[in-house]
This record gives C-alpha cells, sequence and structure tokens, in this order.
C-alpha cells in the first residue's frame, strides 16, 4: 500500500487507516504486528492504539469472520477489499461499534483507500453483518476456523483432546502481566499471582500505570516469567543470559545479585534491552554477538536460553504469529535451537546448569529438541518439582519438565504456552 493512500485515508479515519495497514504489513507481507505498529508514522498514539486492537481482533479471528462474510459474496474482491470488510464485520462482531458508524467508516476507508468501485460492495455486505449480527456466529466452530489446519493437526497429535481449549483461549486478549522490582510498590488495581506476577486487565496501558517511569516493575507474562525463576540464580554467580532481548528475564536474573551478562545479536533489540535496564535501575554487562558462537573467557555457572522460536505459545498475545508461521518454519528453527543448546554447553562450568525454554507450543521445539541435546550425552536432566512452581503444580508434566499452554490456569485468566527443561553438565 503506498504512502500516499495511507495518508489520504488517514485523513478520514486514522484509526481505521491504521488498522489497514496493519492487517495489510501481517497478511499480505508477513510483517511482525508488533514491528509494522513501530514504523506506523503519521498517526496519532490514540488512534495507533485503536487501529491495533482492531488489527488484532480481526486476525485473531481471521478464519471466523472469512466464513460470516463468504455467504455474502458473490465472487471473491480483491484482496484490499476483503482486508475492508474483515476490519468493519471485527467492529461489528466482536467490538460492539454502532452498526452505522461500522459501516460509514468501511466505506469511508474504501474510499480513502482509492476503491470506489467497490464502495457499493462493502457498504451492501457490511450492512447485512449489521442486520444479521451475532446470529452469524451461531453455529460456526471458532477455533477451529481460526487455527491453520497444519497447526491444528500438530497440536492435536502432541496436546490431544486439549488442542480444542487451547485454540479457544486464543479468542480472547491476554491480560497484562508485570515483574515487580525487588522492593517495588505494586501498583494499584493487580491482582497477585500465586507464582509472583501481578495481573491487569486486558488493555490496561503500561505505562500510565503508578511506578513506571520509575522502574518500579517491567512487562513480562507470567508463563515468561517462569524459567528465570526456575534457573534460581543465587548473588555472586555468574550467569549468561542468551537470546536476551527484550530484557525482562535479564532483569530477573540481575535482581538476584548474580553477576549477569546478557547477550543479543539484533544490536537494535539490544539498545532496547540496555534502556530498559537503565530504566530499571539494574545491571547486567551486555553483549552483541550470536549466542551460537560466541565464546567468553571464563565459564559460567548457569545459562538461560529462551531460544528464537515459532512462538505458537504467545498466540493469544501476538495472533499474527498464526497467519505468518509456516510448517517449514518448525524444522529450520528446531536446528538453530540445537546449535544454541550446543553452544550453552561449551559456556559452563562443570556441574552447571542450563534452563532451555521456548514460548512454543510445538513438540519438535520443545521435548523433541531436550531428548535430542540429552541424546548427546554432555548433559543430564534435571526434574523441576512441584514445590519450585507453587500454584501451577499442573505446568509440571510427568517427566519433570515445565509446559504451559493458554487453556491451563482458567480461574486466572490463562498464561501463555511454554516449554522450558533444566539440564547440568556433565
Amino acid at each position: 500500500m503506498s504512502t500516499a493512500l495511507l495518508t489520504a485515508a488517514a485523513q478520514a479515519d486514522p484509526t481505521r487507516a491504521a488498522a489497514y495497514a496493519l492487517l495489510h504489513a501481517v497478511l499480505d507481507r508477513r510483517r511482525p504486528l508488533e514491528e509494522a505498529l513501530e514504523a506506523l508514522g503519521g498517526i496519532e498514539a490514540r488512534d495507533r492504539a485503536a487501529g491495533h486492537r482492531l488489527a488484532a481482533a480481526t486476525l485473531r479471528r481471521l478464519g471466523t469472520l472469512d466464513a460470516v462474510l463468504e455467504p455474502l459474496l458473490r465472487k471473491q474482491p480483491p484482496q484490499p477489499v476483503r482486508h475492508v470488510l474483515r476490519l468493519g464485520a471485527a467492529g461489528l462482531l466482536l467490538l460492539d461499534s454502532p452498526p452505522h458508524a461500522a459501516v460509514s467508516t468501511a466505506v469511508g476507508l474504501c474510499r480513502g483507500l482509492g476503491l470506489d468501485a467497490f464502495a457499493g460492495l462493502v457498504n451492501a455486505v457490511l450492512r447485512r453483518v449489521a442486520a444479521d449480527g451475532p446470529a452469524l456466529l451461531e453455529g460456526l466452530d471458532g477455533p477451529r476456523l481460526d487455527t491453520p489446519a497444519w497447526l491444528w493437526a500438530a497440536w492435536s497429535r502432541y496436546w490431544g483432546e486439549t488442542t480444542r481449549a487451547i485454540a479457544a483461549a486464543h479468542a480472547a486478549e491476554a491480560s497484562l502481566d508485570i515483574t515487580l522490582a525487588p522492593g517495588a510498590t505494586p501498583p494499584p488495581g493487580g491482582t497477585a499471582l500465586p507464582t509472583g506476577s501481578l495481573r491487569f486487565p486486558p488493555g490496561t496501558q503500561v505505562t500510565a500505570l503508578p511506578g513506571f517511569a520509575e522502574g518500579a516493575f517491567w512487562v513480562q507474562d507470567a508463563a515468561a516469567a517462569l524459567p528465570a525463576r526456575l534457573l534460581a540464580a543465587r548473588p555472586g554467580e555468574r550467569v549468561a543470559d542468551l537470546c536476551a532481548a527484550p530484557g525482562g528475564k535479564t532483569a530477573q536474573l540481575a535482581a538476584t545479585g548474580a553477576e549477569v551478562v546478557a547477550v543479543e545479536r539484533d544490536k537494535a533489540r539490544l539498545a532496547r534491552l540496555r534502556e530498559n535496564l537503565v530504566r530499571l535501575g539494574l545491571k547486567a554487562e551486555t553483549v552483541a554477538a550470536d549466542a551460537a558462537r560466541w565464546r567468553p573467557s571464563l565459564p559460567f555457572d548457569a545459562v538461560l536460553l529462551d531460544a528464537p522460536c515459532s512462538a505458537t505459545g504467545t498466540i493469544r498475545r501476538h495472533p499474527d504469529v498464526v497467519h505468518r508461521r509456516r510448517p517449514t518454519d518448525i524444522a529450520a528453527l528446531a536446528t538453530a535451537q540445537d546449535r544454541l543448546i550446543d553452544a550453552a554447553v561449551t559456556l559452563l562450568r562443570p556441574g552447571g546448569r542450563v534452563i532451555y525454554a521456548v514460548c512454543s507450543l510445538q513438540q519438535e521445539e520443545g521435548p523433541d529438541r531436550l531428548a535430542a541435546a540429552l541424546a548427546r550425552g554432555t548433559l543430564r536432566h534435571v526434574p523441576f518439582t512441584a514445590t519450585e512452581l507453587p500454584g501451577l503444580h499442573a505446568a509440571i508434566a510427568p517427566d519433570g519438565t515445565l509446559r504451559t499452554h493458554p487453556a491451563l490456569w482458567p480461574e486466572h485468566g490463562g498464561l501463555d504456552g511454554f516449554f522450558a527443561a533444566r539440564m547440568e553438565r556433565l
């Protein structure tokens, strides 16, 4: 989409223009939603936030929205028109937008994008959606429609009957979780979780919470906070955090009093990690390097490896993941994780421990990588115990690994999907 068209559309309705630009970036260019949001210029912060919410809702329920629209279309419209219809239907069916406003803004967006010839179609289709409302959703299998077939098949093999609950959990916007700095006063309005995180309702603006600017806390899903806690770094220990950006786990480790070295190859992300540490008043050495190749002069007592992965465990928080990932991605990511695990071994002193973690629901990226690492004969598995995870005993699998998923902990609002395993160098 040209900058001129976006500018023209933004003048008429900046929120819808922002949502359209984000949808186009994810579905047509396979760009991460957050990356596309950061690159979105010329639109006020309030409109960007509203556009992000609309785009995320559309991506979260895309299969369902397409199933609603399909019977109302005599033939397939061009992709830009389909995006306009999807956004309009999402506003009507998912976000309770006033019918007249939702239809008129969609028609205005269509015209602003230079798609005048399709304005009548958009008007007619969305009026039908507005008239029939929620009845259009009745009988539709939302969890199945909103999950790509290859993911559903993979999860069914690994998670079995839990697959449907996982997919259903993805339909809801995730809560905001934070980790408190040592001694910090919790911001009001949050709910303390058994594992130590503090949870706020979906849509909470973290920068508006008291204490943010002063470094009293940082954003971190309750599940994402578990690997660093399970590493149990102690004061004075030498600890490496590999693939460390954006720095939530680095902050956790630094807060223990350990001597922390954070390694990240992406210099822009590393700069953000440093900024976060400054805001939080925490200290860690930072290194710009590929963790698979980095070789320091001294060994470490412990290593935390939260490895790059498919991120399918974060779909409720990042609904673009299901639309950007492909089945072929998994094998390449698994190979990269093997290299990183082997690199982590070389960084450890004999008897040193490593926690390997991924925010993935895929068997190939968690259990299979652990099995492969143990088969290479340089590590032994050290299972987690129930006492290490108060209030979350169900997340400990029979083999002693950590496995969370979005349908777990429903009484608290769920959490991201993570796999973690603790190993010790032989």
